[in-house]
């Protein structure tokens, strides 16, 4: 017999809930050894101990670390992606840093997995999929910190990726192909007593890696004779910080970048200089024209100190397109789950960027947002203090979500997929983007 579609809810709730402890294991488990992108192999054998206790079918090794298993519908009408990340950021001095390389979740993307994992316990062996009018492929995806340029530039030299993202790979690889549809949350800092979104707009970006080259010379005994890379940068970066005016509020200008190489001794001029810099925007016609002052700016630095600069573009991230038929669906079982009070529909606009506005040029994606968490993200003081908001309700949320969708002859999914129009197809994707 047929269960109708609260029930349907009711039962992957239930099975959630059973699998609390396990479910909330694996986040703590993946929070205590994170990795950094396209480096992320312990957490990847985690996703598989789970997929392989459920007795699910599985690739691995997708983009170097990302793993993919299908659950397959009553029938294939649509296909979902519900996807997760596999990657910590940097924040050395976080009292959860790794020793070594400084990674930390401090971006929430263990809850990310861990909210995957309990889509997983709710879908597997459930008899859910039995009722459903279309298939849900689990993603856990490498890499969307957009972190180590020179590392990743490396990794490109080598064939092993082209892009900078993980999800960018898996569009590059086909793994979005036969998509219709994409749903992932990410964990956030909430300011008030709200615990939830169904979604906002992000920044897109473009990447810089410049290298600033002088010549070396004794520095007390002969500057002279010398070109120091390093005024060439620090000149470089003023000018920059000379344009901010001309930045249109509305476009959300950000322009941010580290040192990555400051000389090598400080008796000596410094003759290579080596910076990482992100330019982020609303939209790509002003990403394109704030990249092009930045460009000009670094350019002239150099040609003040009578220096050489090298500027290589990083290809970036497109901005996220909300899909508003998707977050409606969402926003509902946000508030079953957490009640009116406590969700809003549409957080504010974010200058931060995510390589989900990749996929949502060409399918229609859904990146909702919870809390359970303190502090600020990527900061010292980041911290999960809700695992039930932050693993548990998540795992319920995007479930919920992928029932609504494909009950009833999918026919959400399928109004879903009517309403929306690609930015571009994948084909113009690979071709086109990174090139300003």
């Amino acid at each position: 017999m047929s269960l109708n579609l609260h029930d349907l809810k009711q039962k992957a709730i239930k099975a959630i809930d059973d699998n609390r402890d396990k479910i909330i294991a694996v986040g703590d488990s993946i929070f205590s050894e994170p990795e950094l992108g396209y480096k992320e192999f312990l957490t990847s054998e985690k996703v598989k101990k789970v997929f392989d206790d459920l007795g699910l079918s599985y690739r691995s090794e997708i983009a170097l670390t990302g793993v993919i298993a299908p659950l397959k519908g009553k029938e294939s009408k649509v296909k979902i992606a519900v996807m997760g990340e596999l990657d910590a950021v940097a924040v050395s001095g976080h009292p959860n840093a790794d020793p070594v390389t400084g990674a930390v979740h401090a971006c929430g993307h263990n809850c990310m997995i861990a909210a995957l994992v309990g889509v997983a316990y709710a879908l597997s062996g459930t008899g859910i999929m039995d009722e459903l009018f279309g298939d849900v492929i689990l993603m856990a995806v490498p890499a969307e910190e957009c972190v180590e340029m020179e590392y990743r530039k490396e990794l490109k030299k080598q064939g092993k990726v082209r892009f900078l993202g993980g999800k960018q790979e898996f569009i590059k690889l086909g793994e979005f192909d036969d998509i219709d549809i994409m749903l992932m949350q990410h964990n956030v800092v909430f300011r008030d007593d709200k615990l939830a979104s169904a979604g906002n707009k992000y920044n897109g970006f473009t990447g810089r890696l410049i290298r600033y080259k002088g010549k070396a010379v004794h520095a007390g005994g002969a500057p002279h004779r010398g070109i120091n890379a390093l005024n060439a940068a620090t000149l470089g970066l003023q000018a920059i910080a000379m344009q901010r005016e001309t930045f249109k509020d509305d476009d959300n200008i950000r322009v941010h970048s580290i040192m990555t190489k400051g000389g090598d001794l400080v008796n000596i001029v410094p003759d290579d200089i080596r910076l990482e810099l992100m330019v982020r925007g609303a939209n790509l016609e002003a990403i394109k024209d704030a990249a092009g002052k930045v460009d000009r700016a670094l350019q002239a630095g150099a040609d003040a100190i009578g220096a050489e600069v090298e500027i290589e573009e990083v290809i970036g991230y497109l901005p996220v397109r909300p899909n508003y038929d998707l977050m409606d669906i969402m926003f509902e079982n946000q508030k079953t789950l957490l009640g009116e009070d406590h969700v809003i529909y549409e957080a504010e606009k974010t200058s931060a960027s995510t390589d989900a506005g990749d996929v949502s040029a060409l399918i229609p994606t859904l990146h909702a947002l919870f809390g359970g968490c303190t502090g600020d993200l990527h900061s010292v003081d980041f911290k999960i203090n809700d695992k039930d908001t932050a693993y548990i309700t998540t795992a319920k949320a995007l479930v919920m979500t992928v029932i609504d969708l494909l009950y009833d002859n999918a026919s959400a999914a399928l109004k879903v997929k009517e309403n929306f129009h690609a930015l571009m197809s994948k084909e113009q994707y690979l071709k086109d983007w990174g090139k300003m």
